[in-house]
Parts: C-alpha cells; sequence; structure tokens
C-alpha cells in the first residue's frame, strides 16, 4: 500500500513527475538511516517484538494522515516519517520469520509464504478499493490493516533471543568477516537489476502499449509465483548450498531480462513475470539462509536489516536514478540488456564463492 501506491496516490493530488520523484527518491536515503538504526536498537534491547510494536503503532497513524492529505509540503513530512518507521518493518519481520521458524523446526519459507500471498492480494484489493472509493479511503484502509496488525504483534509470544550479549567485538567481526563483505556485495550485484526492474516494468508495459491494468496483473503474477516456491523451501533448500542456489536463481533473472529486451508484446511481458518464482524467492531465500550461518548470532536483526538495505535499499535509490538515466536515454531495449549483462555477472561472482566458501564447509563437515 506504501511502495506500490504512494506514487499512485501523489499523481492523483496533482503532483508533478518530478516532485513525486523527489519524495521517493529522499525517502530511499531516510531508509538507510531508519533500518540500521532500528535493526540496532533491536539487536541491543533482543526485543524485535516490542520495536515492531513501537514501529507498527507510529506508522498507522502517520500513513492515515500522509493519505489524508493534500498538501505539498505535508506530503514530504508524512511520506519522510512513514519511509522513518514503516521501512524498517520489514527486516525485522523477516528477522522474527527466521527466528520462530529456526526455534519451532519449520521452514522459513513456510512462515514467508504468507508474506507474498498478503503483497499479491493486497495489490488486488487496493486497486478496487482506489477505484471504487477514491485515493483518500487509503487513509481509513492503511489506518485499518495497521492497527489489525498492531492487535496481532501483541498477542504474539515473545520470539526467543539468543543467550549472547550484544558487544562491539561481535559487530566488529560482523562488519570486517571478508565473507560478510563478499556474500553483500554477490547481494548487492544481484539486487540492482531486480530492483530496476521493479521500478520501470510498468513504465515499460506501458511503452510497449500496455494498460494500467495489465501492470497490475504482472506484478500480481510476480508476487503470487512466490507463494509456492516459498512455501515449499524445505524441500528444495539445502544447507551448503545456498551459494549455489543464489547463483542459479541469477541464472534466472538474465534470463528474465534478456528475453525482457527483446519483446515487443505488452502482455508476453506480463506474463514473462511469472519467471519470479525462480528468481526473488529463490534468491533471497537462500540468502537469509546463509547470512544467519556467517553472522554472529546477536547481530541477526542487524544482519538482516543490512541485506534489507542492499536489497531494497541502496540498489533501489540506483534504479531509480541510474537505470531512469539509461531508460531515458537509450530506451527500455537497452535498460534490460543491460541488467541482464548485471545478473550475468552476478552468477558468475555467486559460483566463484561457492568455489572458495562452499569447499570450506564440505571440510569442515568431513573433518567433524
Amino acid at each position: 500500500m506504501f511502495i506500490s501506491f504512494l506514487p499512485v496516490y501523489l499523481d492523483v493530488q496533482g503532483l508533478h513527475p518530478a516532485q513525486i520523484g523527489f519524495i521517493i527518491g529522499t525517502g530511499g536515503f531516510v531508509t538507510l538511516i531508519a533500518q540500521p538504526l532500528w535493526g540496532m536498537i533491536s539487536d541491543k534491547t533482543r526485543s524485535s517484538r516490542k520495536v515492531l510494536l513501537t514501529l507498527l503503532l507510529f506508522s498507522s497513524v502517520i500513513g492515515y494522515l500522509l493519505y489524508d492529505s493534500s498538501s505539498y509540503p505535508l506530503l514530504i513530512l508524512f511520506a519522510m516519517l512513514l519511509y522513518f518507521f514503516l521501512m524498517p518493518i520489514d527486516p525485522l519481520m523477516e528477522s522474527l520469520n527466521f527466528t520462530i521458524a529456526e526455534s519451532s523446526g519449520i521452514s522459513y519459507g513456510s512462515i514467508r509464504t504468507y508474506g507474498a500471498l498478503g503483497y499479491a492480494v493486497a495489490s488486488l484489493v487496493t486497486g478496487y478499493v482506489i477505484s471504487f472509493f477514491g485515493a483518500n479511503s487509503l487513509a481509513l484502509l492503511f489506518a485499518g490493516i495497521g492497527f489489525i496488525s498492531f492487535v496481532i504483534a501483541w498477542m504474539m509470544p515473545n520470539a526467543p533471543v539468543t543467550g549472547k550479549p550484544v558487544t562491539l567485538s561481535s559487530l566488529k567481526h560482523f562488519i570486517s568477516n571478508r565473507e560478510t563483505l563478499l556474500f553483500l556485495l554477490l547481494v548487492f550485484i544481484c539486487s540492482i537489476p531486480a530492483r530496476m526492474n521493479d521500478t520501470f516494468l510498468g513504465v515499460y508495459i506501458r511503452e510497449l502499449g500496455g494498460s494500467t491494468e495489465l501492470v497490475g496483473q504482472a506484478f500480481f503474477l510476480a508476487a503470487g509465483s512466490e507463494i509456492l516456491v516459498f512455501a515449499l523451501s524445505f524441500w528444495w533448500m539445502r544447507k551448503g548450498k545456498e551459494l549455489l542456489t543464489i547463483s542459479f536463481s541469477a541464472v534466472f533473472y538474465f534470463l528474465r531480462f534478456f528475453i525482457s529486451a527483446w519483446i515487443t508484446d505488452p502482455h508476453l511481458l506480463a506474463y514473462l513475470q511469472i519467471l519470479q518464482l525462480l528468481t526473488f524467492p529463490v534468491f533471497y531465500s537462500a540468502a537469509i539462509q546463509y547470512l544467519y550461518r556467517i553472522v554472529p548470532a546477536e547481530w541477526r536483526a542487524t544482519g538482516q536489516t543490512v541485506l534489507a538495505l542492499l536489497f531494497f535499499g541502496i540498489s533501489g535509490i540506483l534504479a531509480s536514478y541510474i537505470g531512469g538515466a539509461v531508460y531515458g536515454n537509450f530506451g527500455g531495449k537497452t535498460l534490460y540488456l543491460s541488467i541482464s549483462a548485471i545478473s550475468f555477472l552476478g552468477m558468475l561472482f555467486g559460483l566463484m564463492l561457492y568455489r572458495v566458501y562452499g569447499k570450506r564447509l564440505k571440510d569442515t563437515k568431513d573433518a567433524v
């Protein structure tokens, strides 16, 4: 309701594209500060649930005020506040998902699949609500869902926490570890094409002659295809094979974007988004499992925040500015050929890391 429909709401309020871009671009920089800040607060207090409740409460109130405003200064103010309080919820939820799944002996994907389901359903419902009741109806819808989320989070039991206290030495190890840094670089390389596609897919579909409804269907197909993959992650995910799995997803990112560059039928481009089932859910599940295996247990929420920052924050800013420049000067075909090349580079880098660190993990197991 925020990331996908904020540009729509701002457009309805009469803002120019430059003003909309300013709000969204600036919000990306706010996210760079907010996500690690709240991640460290969660690790320090050792209570993701209390931090989550705080963020949900403020987000619900601010979201209502945002979608009930029409003044440009107020829209800027409330959007920046919502970026500060709402965006950190995602990595904190992912940290809770993994912690609860691990302690309960179930797969992370079996929980995460409901996030994909929620995104797909909300995409359709929100569009219909705007059509029937107007853009300002988002205020009550946003606040209502926020309140329901707050009540559910309040009723949840506390998630188990690591017995290790947060220390500066463990943070130093987390930041300076070579394997961690190379892994985060891999995530960054693979996330840039994904975020550029998320940003400009709708524009490209419309350029090819597709309708706004077709854009919604494309995102619905992409999100809906994730559900089964997340749900079956217990079956296909293999410990110690995460880097190989990430490389596998990069192959299909490459194929998806390379094919997109040559498609001229907007309907075919929309249907191609079904390949999301072999890209994002595979990549993200493997990345989280690998991250939680290599970072200190007490810094997991912070590590999850860094992962989210790379995939959704920094890469999103680059997608907006660099991707926009490439698209504006050279067109959608060149953009998609460029991001397919970056995905191919990510595949090669992932295979290289697997040869180094995958072999080391196997040697460790053999020694044990």
